[in-house]
C-alpha cells in the first residue's frame, strides 16, 4: 500500500478498536489491486472469499434477476464491502463492477472471521457496522415503498447538496440510468421527475445539479431523519 493509506485504513471505525497484532495480522494476508473500469469483481451468488475495501476510484453493488439488473449502492473510498457475506460465510447477495479505475484491498474472509471471535473491539466495530447497513436498508425500503418517484428524485438531491455543503450546486457523479435504477425507476420516469422539480427550483444540465430554490424543493420533498439522515 501507498504511504499513508495504512493510516486511513486504520482510522476506519470497523477497524479503529482492534488491537494493533490483530490488525497487523490480517492486512499481513491482504492483497492489493489495481482495476480498469467496468470489471466485476464479485459475482452474485458465489461464495464471499474476501472483504474488499475500496481505497481509489468507486464500485457500483448491483442485483440482477430473470435478465432485470438494478443499482443496489455505490461505495467510494475509503470504504468496506460486503461485511455481511463475510461474517456469515455465505454466498454475496449482491455483485460488484468497477465505474472508474480503482484500487481494492481483499482481505481474506476467513481471517476476517477468525479475528472476529477473538479481538473484542473488532467484534463489537462489526456488530455496529451490520446494524448501520440494516437501517440503511430499511430506510431505503422505506424511500421506495411510501414516497413517489419524484418525491425520491428530490429527497436524493437534498441529501447529495447537503453532502456538497448546501452550496446549491454538485455533482451527480453517477450516471443517469444508473440513478433511476437506485431510485427504482424507469429513464424515462426520470426524465419526467427531473421536469417536474423543474418548478421546485432544480435545474439539472448533464451531471451537474443547480438547486436554486432549496427552502420550494424542501417544502415539496419532506425530508426527514428517519429516511434521510445516514447518522440516525
Amino acid at each position: 500500500m501507498r504511504p499513508g493509506e495504512i493510516d486511513e485504513i486504520r482510522k476506519l471505525p470497523l477497524f479503529a478498536a482492534m488491537l494493533p497484532e490483530n490488525f497487523d495480522a490480517l492486512f499481513r494476508g491482504a492483497y492489493v489491486q489495481s482495476f480498469p473500469p467496468q470489471i466485476e469483481l464479485i459475482r452474485e451468488g458465489d461464495p464471499a472469499d474476501f472483504l474488499h475495501v475500496v481505497l481509489e476510484g468507486s464500485v457500483e453493488l448491483f442485483a440482477t434477476w430473470n435478465n432485470r439488473e438494478t443499482t443496489m449502492a455505490t461505495v467510494a473510498p475509503i470504504a468496506t464491502f460486503i461485511l455481511a457475506a463475510t461474517i456469515k460465510n455465505g454466498p454475496y447477495l449482491m455483485s460488484a463492477r468497477t465505474l472508474e479505475k480503482a484500487r481494492v484491498i481483499l482481505l481474506p474472509s476467513a481471517d476476517v472471521r477468525k479475528i472476529f471471535t477473538t479481538d473484542t473491539g473488532f467484534a463489537q466495530a462489526i456488530i455496529l457496522d451490520l446494524a448501520q447497513c440494516y437501517r440503511s436498508v430499511v430506510k431505503s425500503h422505506k424511500d421506495l415503498k411510501l414516497r413517489t418517484s419524484v418525491e425520491r428524485l428530490a429527497n436524493y438531491l437534498l441529501r447529495k447538496d447537503q453532502q456538497a455543503g448546501e452550496q446549491g450546486h454538485f455533482d451527480l457523479k453517477i450516471e443517469k440510468r444508473r440513478l433511476a435504477s437506485y431510485l427504482g425507476m424507469t429513464a424515462e420516469n426520470l426524465s419526467r421527475s427531473i421536469r417536474t422539480l423543474n418548478g421546485y427550483g432544480v435545474e439539472i444540465d448533464g451531471s451537474q445539479v443547480r438547486i436554486t430554490d432549496r427552502k420550494d424543493l424542501a417544502a415539496f420533498a419532506k425530508p426527514t431523519p428517519l429516511i434521510d439522515d445516514p447518522k440516525c
